[in-house]
């Protein structure tokens, strides 16, 4: 492993949690009611939560400031619809991007009738529009690094690993920042223990040495303008 670089690190049993009977969010940046002064952005992103829905039920929010808005459902699927017209189904091993303009209202619902869904949101700044995306990727394909998105802001990549593999991931711009969430299982990422629900910020480096701790274990990285 490289010596141990620029970094902080976002516990998952330190984030933002709000419940409702039919409702769970976890949030490792500020957001809503939640506020901490150590939980501000990372770069252009500023909103990542981990949420969990009950079957039949849903949620609306309206956009403050233009962004490029990631759904990335972990267990199951959810139906994705937008007050300009977007509305589709989204299944495990999909991501979907929407570039949302200020006072855009979108709405996430659970399509099933008594089945929860797991899903993760990230909200990047993004002023100029992008073209909305839905990529599939195929998790079995383990022990390496899939790229689902890349464009001039951030790209993000995800992968499922079995214990002790290991992966080097190279910036694709040093400029940027490099935002690791730990999905499932333990990793050593730069000398940094992660479990699931870990968030770790990265910067000033030019590639980042993981290894997977346990079997099956999945990490998300988001390498972003800063």
């Amino acid at each position: 492993m490289i010596p141990q670089s620029k970094g902080k690190m976002y516990l998952s049993d330190e984030r933002g949690y709000n419940e409702m009977p039919w409702f769970r969010t976890y949030n490792t940046f500020n957001f809503g009611r939640y506020f901490n002064e150590h939980k501000q952005p990372f770069g252009a992103l500023y909103v990542l939560n981990e949420d969990v829905l009950a079957g039949g039920n849903g949620f609306r929010m309206e956009i403050e400031t233009a962004s490029d808005i990631i759904l990335l459902p972990i267990v199951g699927a959810i139906t994705v619809s937008t007050d300009d017209g977007h509305n589709g189904l989204l299944e495990a091993g999909q991501v979907q991007v929407l570039h949302l303009i200020r006072g855009t209202i979108f709405e996430v619902r659970n399509p099933y009738e008594n089945d929860l869904v797991k899903f993760l949101q990230l909200w990047i700044k993004a002023p100029r529009a992008t073209s909305a995306t839905l990529t599939t990727f195929d998790l079995s394909h383990k022990d390496q690094l899939h790229t689902l998105i890349n464009n001039d802001t951030y790209s993000l990549s995800i992968g499922k690993f079995n214990g002790r593999a290991e992966t080097t991931y190279p910036l694709k711009d040093k400029a940027k920042g490099v935002f690791v969430f730990n999905i499932e299982g333990a990793f050593e990422v730069q000398y940094r223990l992660l479990h699931n629900g870990d968030g770790l910020a990265l910067w000033d480096v030019d590639a980042i040495e993981m290894e997977a701790l346990s079997s099956d274990a999945i990490i998300l990285l988001l390498e972003v303008a800063m």
